[in-house]
């Protein structure tokens, strides 16, 4: 009774204020870059190609680094990688500022350097998200999740309005110097965290780190709730990622008579239908037990919202609407955003089931492993998207992603939840 009594009292937790402020610097200067580069590289000259070069270069770094990322995060001082991977990060990028500042900054410089931040990147994520769960009391999980959860799309929102801004009025090298500034003044923030750092006795050498990887693995597998977890992050993120990235802007060119800026609209109401999410987990459902609940109103979202979302695209549908009226395009938008509110009530649980179900010395290995997992779903998904589009129809292959999306959904509500995680 009397530790509660003391948590009352406690009015703020400064340790997670401190974490977010990081990370969620970090994430603006991260979007910053990797939004504005690709311009800069359309601007000198640079082709799609390069520009395909630079994406592929931002993401599968992070993908290979995770399983050694996790173990870091594991066996080392997670505040120490945090601050050690943001210092390094402004001092690379302020260095950039310098050579963009004595005009001897070429695209292979950018590539070398764009490599090196993701993969810093790639250690920084399993390190924080790792932990959240210290700095935290469990019975806030959700409610801490839903946080960051928000606080990283308002910093999605951030970066294209501030990088945009400065690189259209002061040039590259100003950007790079700010962003610079704002890696290490992140990494002043996480100096603040007060965390004790639980030593263990690890193997050295190759064989303690796949000893460590291999336990990380088998602790994912052998873990029902977690593994169940994994599988339906990946086919989800395969499957509804790639809505946003290849079907909208494909259907939205080639189907829809819709103007450039209310393309720019459907991108702020998916945006907008996130932060919504985010903040509604935080509120509905922040009570332990509820997690369960979240996911399951989220995965009822999720089939209802894709059913719509397939009527929408049928043509018939397009022309007894009206194509260009703006009943058509509230819909469209409406529904876009709905299936953002169903990804985050999804996600967000996830985490907080993962965070809970895991002990302390493997948070960080089994988050690379689940960040490996459900990044690595999303590339293929584009790409089969990709291939199978070029073939079928739009709306067909929605109706089949919808039908495996009712499928999966169906399986999910059957299965036997361990009393544990849904508190019975």
């Amino acid at each position: 009774g009397a530790e509660m009594m003391n948590r009352k009292k406690k009015p703020l937790n400064t340790n997670f204020i401190f974490l977010m402020l990081g990370r969620m610097v970090s994430d603006t200067g991260a979007g910053i870059q990797a939004m504005i580069i690709p311009l800069y590289i359309i601007d000198t000259g640079g082709s799609a190609a390069t520009v395909g070069l630079f994406s592929f270069l931002s993401l599968i770094p992070i993908i290979l680094i995770y399983p050694f990322a996790g173990v870091a995060g594991d066996r080392l001082n997670r505040k120490s990688i945090m601050v050690g991977t943001d210092l390094a990060n402004g001092l690379i990028i302020l260095g950039l500022a310098f050579a963009a500042y004595s005009g001897r900054m070429g695209l292979a410089l950018l590539f070398a350097v764009q490599v090196l931040t993701s993969i810093l990147y790639g250690f920084f994520d399993p390190a924080t998200k790792g932990m959240l769960p210290q700095v935290v009391p469990k019975e806030e999980l959700t409610k801490a999740n839903s946080t960051v959860a928000s606080l990283r799309i308002f910093s999605s929102l951030l970066s294209p309005v501030i990088g945009a801004a400065v690189y259209a009025s002061q040039g590259i090298a100003v950007l790079f110097l700010i962003n610079g500034i704002s890696f290490l003044l992140s990494a002043g923030s996480e100096m603040l965290i007060r965390y004790k750092h639980i030593k263990r006795d690890v193997v050295v050498g190759v064989s303690g780190l796949s000893r460590d990887l291999s336990e990380g693995v088998k602790f994912v597998l052998d873990n029902k709730v977690i593994g169940k977890l994994c599988v339906f992050s990946l086919m989800l993120l395969a499957l509804i990622q790639p809505i946003f990235s290849v079907v909208l802007p494909l259907f939205f060119r080639t189907r829809l008579e819709y103007s450039d800026p209310q393309y720019g609209y459907l991108q702020v109401a998916i945006v907008f239908g996130a932060l919504l999410g985010s903040i509604l987990v935080g509120t509905l459902f922040n009570k332990g037990k509820e997690v369960t609940k979240s996911l399951l109103t989220g995965c009822s979202l999720l089939m209802g919202t894709m059913l719509v979302f397939t009527v929408l695209l049928f043509p018939q549908t397009v022309s007894a609407l009206g194509n260009g009226t703006m009943i058509y395009f509230a819909l469209f938008a409406g529904i876009l955003s709905l299936l953002s509110v169903a990804i985050i009530f999804i996600n967000v649980p996830t985490q907080t089931i993962i965070q809970k179900e895991t002990p302390n010395e493997y948070l960080s290995r089994v988050f690379s492993i689940v960040g490996m997992i459900s990044k690595g779903g999303m590339p293929f998904g584009a790409l089969i998207y990709g291939i199978i589009l070029t073939g079928v129809e739009v709306h067909w292959m929605i109706l089949l992603a919808t039908l495996l999306t009712i499928l999966m959904g169906q399986s999910f509500f059957l299965w036997d939840w361990p009393c544990h995680t849904i508190g019975c």
